[in-house]
């Protein structure tokens, strides 16, 4: 390694970020660039740990002391080739990973991780700003024609690897510009969506063929694609919403997350202002995960006049509990870079009733609960009535929406209602393919761009030529 006592000379520095102030003034990414300096000492804490169980963490099996190593000595090219052999966007991990790398790192196991997931981005952008990151010519096309259908990180990932091996690749997508949940699912103070164009705009020059506004499953159907193409690479999103069963909640103002994020998104990209905006009013958002706290930073934004964020579950330790021990992922405490910039934040509540009137929402009842016996409980006496103008419901995702896929095609799903795919991402009809959320549910972006990788291997094989004895 560079310096072998790097860890212990150099504490863990994080990006800086422009004040809370300053950025809740605006949709603009927050989080500033590393200095010069401190990009290398951050790169030169990766420690001489002989096993380095980040590998294990990161599902794409990125080769993380490797350009941690270049990054320190200056060399930042060799660092950006290591980081793209095995991970299509570091852009979009650099943002939104939420760094399971990191919780396997050898150096989390009694202090702080090093920052791998800030230095996947200081190498992605210094690589496009130098101008190493050019469309790659296919020199050979096998004649064999591949329809992607989603083009979020899945289908990105899937049709790049699929490109590159010769595959004549179309992606699909249903709404009116690309990037799938990346586009309209992710806030632009975390992903402006000038990253996601700067990278169709390569992969289009590679080649491969974007239509945005095609509905599958209706026109065309699912049948006709089959019949229409060698294979199929089904790479939906997982957005059907878990939804409050409880009186009161088909109310007017009670939304669904996605739908909350995706008029800001289309607002920001418009310039215009949200058809559904929380300005003026007081907010209460049902859910403590990412989701959620996207929804939180989006109200503070729109000018909120309070906002709550509630969670089920009670409250998690601060610190890893002893049947959580590293390096499985921490279920700790977590403070968002949303959580920071205002509201409040409630733990082991469950909802009971929306209160409405004249049509819309004006309470919410919930009582608190507590783990007992391996269940949540209700603990007597903590009912609460909390005054609300507009209740966003970030609950987690049920799955993809498979109904028209299953009618036209007959795949199968399996238990939790997904897409069943065995191990080579083959679903149950000859030809098509899925993975990432179609066939997982929600899950981590890393894991979409490693499916979509894998997936497109598998799908290269069926489609090889067989040769005869």
């Amino acid at each position: 390694m560079g310096k072998p006592t790097g860890f212990m000379d150099w504490e863990r520095e994080g990006a800086k970020k422009r004040s809370v102030e300053e950025r809740k003034g605006d949709f603009r990414e927050f989080i500033l660039p590393l200095a010069p300096e401190a990009t290398t000492k951050q790169a030169g804490r990766c420690m001489d740990c002989g096993v380095p169980f980040c590998h294990q963490g990161c599902p794409l099996g990125n080769v993380i002391p490797d350009f941690n190593e270049h990054v320190f000595r200056g060399r930042w090219r060799q660092a950006w080739e290591v980081l793209a052999r095995t991970n299509e966007f570091p852009e979009f991990t650099g943002r939104l990973c939420p760094a399971p790398c990191e919780a396997a790192c050898v150096l989390a196991i009694d202090r702080e991780a090093v920052t791998i997931e800030q230095m996947e981005k200081e190498i992605i952008e210094r690589a496009f700003a130098q101008g190493w990151v050019q469309p790659r010519t296919v020199l050979h096309r096998t004649g064999r024609r591949v329809v992607v259908v989603g083009s979020g990180p899945t289908g990105l990932a899937a049709a790049s690897r699929l490109n590159r091996l010769g595959h004549t690749v179309e992606v699909l997508e249903r709404d009116d510009r690309l990037g799938g949940l990346l586009r309209y699912g992710i806030p632009d103070f975390k992903l402006e969506k000038s990253i996601i164009d700067r990278r169709i705009a390569v992969l289009e020059a590679e080649g491969i063929l974007f239509r945005t506004g095609v509905d599958v499953g209706r026109s065309p159907n699912w049948s006709d694609l089959r019949a229409s193409f060698d294979a199929v690479v089904v790479a939906i999103g997982a957005r059907r919403p878990r939804a409050l069963q409880v009186p009161g909640a088909d109310a007017a103002g009670v939304v669904q997350a996605m739908d909350y994020l995706e008029a800001q998104n289309r607002a920001v990209a418009l310039g215009q202002g949200s058809t559904m905006s929380a300005a003026g009013k007081r907010v209460v958002i049902l859910g403590g995960g990412d989701t959620g706290s996207d929804c939180l930073g989006t109200a503070l934004r729109q000018g909120a006049a309070s906002v709550a964020q509630v969670e089920l579950l009670p409250e998690p330790p601060k610190q890893r509990a002893a049947n959580n021990p590293w390096p499985t992922w921490p279920v700790i405490f977590r403070t968002s870079s949303s959580q920071e910039e205002g509201g409040v934040r409630g733990f082991g509540k469950r909802t009971t009733e929306v209160e409405v009137a004249d049509g819309r929402v004006a309470a919410l009842h919930w009582v608190g609960v507590k783990l007992g016996d391996g269940k949540l409980q209700e603990v007597v006496g903590t009912e609460e009535r909390v005054e609300v103008d507009l209740l966003i419901q970030a609950m987690g995702f049920l799955g993809p929406d498979l109904t028209a896929l299953r009618e036209q095609l007959g795949v199968e799903l399996n238990a939790r209602g997904n897409l069943k795919v065995d191990e080579e991402f083959r679903t149950s009809v000859p030809g098509v393919f899925g993975g990432g959320d179609a066939s997982r549910g929600a899950s981590l972006i890393v894991w979409a761009i490693a499916d979509g990788r894998d997936l497109a291997k598998s799908v290269f094989t069926a489609l090889a030529p067989q040769r005869s004895g």
